[in-house]
């Protein structure tokens, strides 16, 4: 379910960024509003990458982590420039790497925040075994 909903988050970032205009909200009357979107998004993006064990050492996946997103960051900014009315931002790809890097670090060095992440909603498990167990 993670990798799924990391694949989708990654494709939702190639479709819009393929895309000459994007539909968003004339919200552009924030100074620097589509960096700080990039920052969280590629958070989201690191954040997300973090939680599938990509390797058994937890540094390492940090690591690699930030590394894959900063790495999708800047390809994607590259591959812009092959789209129409699409420019490409040096400040955009820098802005997706720090989110990407106080995302891992964020999740790496904040317990409360890992804890929530990691807290099911539901447990379907824990939902069978008590409801099981009544009736007997």
């Amino acid at each position: 379910m993670r990798l799924a909903l990391t694949a989708c988050l990654a494709l939702a970032i190639f479709l819009a960024s393929s895309c000459s205009e994007l539909a968003v909200p004339n919200l552009w009357a924030i100074p620097y509003l589509d960096k700080y979107l990039h920052f969280l998004i590629f958070g989201l993006l690191a954040t997300n990458l973090i939680r599938i064990p990509l390797c058994t050492n937890k540094h390492l996946n940090n690591a690699l982590a930030f590394a894959l997103s900063s790495l999708y960051g800047f390809a994607d900014e590259y591959r812009q420039s092959f789209t129409l009315e699409r420019s490409v931002e040096l400040s955009d790809a820098l802005a997706d790497s720090l989110g990407a890097l106080v995302a891992t670090q964020i999740y790496a060095r904040w317990t409360a925040y890992k804890n929530l992440l990691e807290w099911p909603i539901l447990s379907f498990k824990k939902l069978f075994l008590k409801s099981g167990s009544k009736q007997r």
